[in-house]
């Protein structure tokens, strides 16, 4: 097996990890109630998704 001559040091070694940063995904608004949600899921805080009610969420009193 090869095996590498020199240790890699810890500079070549994180500038060739300077593009595997981690992306935001992305986020939109529920229509009926605002709140900021992940696309093509359900809303977690009023149960909706493509304009029904598909989650029963019980209100906090």
């Amino acid at each position: 097996m090869a095996v590498p001559f020199r240790r890699t040091s810890k500079t070549k070694k994180r500038m060739r990890r300077t593009h595997l940063k981690k992306t935001v995904g992305a986020v939109t608004t529920c229509p009926k109630c605002g709140a900021s949600i992940r696309p093509h899921r359900a809303c977690t805080k009023c149960g909706n998704y493509k304009n029904e009610n598909v989650l029963k969420i019980e209100e906090e009193k």
